[in-house]
């Protein structure tokens, strides 16, 4: 079987380095994309944050109150998600001229299988260099490279030299690259599963390396066989372009805040709309109905309700959740910058069983 070759692209500081392009002025100062606490009572997050930034311990979804406390000096700008989009479908269209097998993680990262590419290139090595090159040729941007036999490696090279970095990790070379790797390095090793690994003295790949397959299943669970795996540089899971669908979701931004119920309704409602019609025109129904909200400080949250059975494809049904939801996530003051309602867990009303209440 043919190795695969894998690219993991990820943008560096995508949201800053759009903003420091755009205002060359800002390139050698910290820069915050968050909204400016000064001007905001001190509310807000930070969306990101540039190199010079990072040095003072601000990083990502980190309240900018706190933010301006590491650095009072900081530069801080306002999102604009419309020209992030913007930018990142100018990535996506240089992707898909190497190949079609592209799996999105966010606007600023993709993984890419390159086994076979468009352009009839002798290496995936130079797939990347090119992919590289025409980004920074068309957006001005700089990205970072990892390049692998599978997914969990070719993250782990794209992490390992940043920003710019373009780093190649053979099969060959696996076990070498694991094995002094710090365990927290591991995907899916997180705040709750890092102190028990440390307290059973697994604190890097070669530790990882030397337990069974069954006491790493003893003690972690499923999870356990993804880590006997991983410790041996094992991915089995292919690069996703074509994902099952899992949601059916709609929303919007305003140019000017929702502030009342009525305003919240209204638009709940052609929101609703929307998702009715795609759930109807797949012949879909969910059972769990889930609400987002984003308020001028860029601040995001979402609730989701899971119904009894089987339905969610009533209009009505549909903003009467949304508004339970609603009240749950605003309870005083209504603050609205985004709005959005979707339905997930979804099934196929085809394999729905129906029940008939004849009366004859």
């Amino acid at each position: 079987m043919e190795e695969r070759k894998i690219i993991h692209v990820d943008m560096d500081a995508f949201y800053a380095a759009v903003e420091m392009r755009d205002h060359p002025q800002w390139r050698n100062l910290p820069l915050v994309v968050g909204r400016n606490p000064r001007q905001t009572g001190g509310r807000g997050v930070v969306a990101t944050a540039n190199y010079h930034a990072r040095r003072y311990g601000i990083h990502s979804a980190m309240s900018t109150q706190k933010a301006w406390e590491l650095c009072p000096h900081a530069v801080f700008k306002q999102p604009d998600f419309a020209k992030y989009k913007q930018v990142s479908q100018q990535i996506h269209t240089i992707f898909h001229e190497y190949t079609d097998i592209v799996e999105y993680v966010a606007f600023d990262e993709a993984y890419l299988d390159v086994t076979q590419n468009k352009k009839q290139l002798e290496s995936a090595v130079a797939v990347a260099v090119a992919i590289r090159n025409d980004i920074k040729q068309v957006t001005g941007l700089n990205c970072s490279l990892g390049i692998s036999y599978n997914k969990f490696m070719a993250k782990l090279a794209s992490d390992y030299c940043k920003p710019a970095g373009n780093t190649v990790i053979d099969a060959t070379d696996a076990l070498a690259f694991l094995f002094p790797l710090p365990i927290a390095a591991f995907r899916g090793v997180g705040k709750k599963t890092l102190p028990k690994m440390l307290a059973l003295n697994i604190q890097n790949g070669a530790d990882l390396y030397q337990w069974k397959q069954a006491d790493l299943i003893k003690e972690f669970g499923k999870f356990g066989y993804v880590l006997y795996e991983r410790a041996r540089g094992i991915d089995r899971r292919p690069v996703a372009a074509t994902a099952q669908r899992k949601s059916v979701s709609s929303e919007r931004t305003f140019d000017q805040p929702l502030t009342t119920r009525i305003e919240v309704t209204t638009e709940l409602t052609k929101l609703a709309q929307r998702v009715t019609r795609e759930l109807a025109r797949h012949h879909l129904h969910g059972k769990t109905i889930v609400l987002k909200v984003r308020n001028s400080d860029y601040e995001t949250f979402t609730k989701r309700i899971t119904l009894a059975d089987y339905g969610a494809t009533e209009v009505g049904e549909l903003v009467e959740e949304g508004q339970k939801l609603f009240d749950a996530i605003q309870t005083t003051v209504i603050d609205v910058r985004l709005l959005g309602i979707g339905v997930t867990t979804l099934e196929s009303i085809d394999y729905k069983d129906i029940n008939l209440d004849l009366k004859l």
